[in-house]
């Protein structure tokens, strides 16, 4: 029995993103929570997309550009609900090549 590898950055990459500009479907309502308050800032580890990133100072990053709609960042932000997740505008957003 044979195991195939699949690698998942090469799968995301087929995928391709309509970005509209300026009008973001996902943002974090208070910057300030995630620097302060979120220790385990688990957000920047359960994206698939890899959208959050946490910087040196303690501070998230989210860049929208990728996302995969799936909505496991405000799923696991149940403990300081700081994050304001919205379906895109029609015609945007994730343009699944498989499936």
């Amino acid at each position: 029995m044979s195991t195939t590898v699949v690698n998942v950055e090469e799968k995301l990459f087929q995928n391709r993103y309509k970005v509209d500009h300026g009008r973001p479907h996902i943002r974090i309502r208070k910057p300030e929570v995630c620097a302060n308050s979120c220790q385990s800032q688990a957000c920047t580890y359960v994206c698939p997309a890899s959208c959050y990133k946490a910087e040196g100072n303690g501070t998230v990053t989210l860049i929208t550009d990728g996302c995969l709609e799936c909505g496991s960042c405000r799923v696991i932000c149940t403990e300081h609900a700081n994050v304001e997740w919205d379906w895109p505008r029609g015609g945007y957003g994730i343009l699944f090549k498989f499936g």
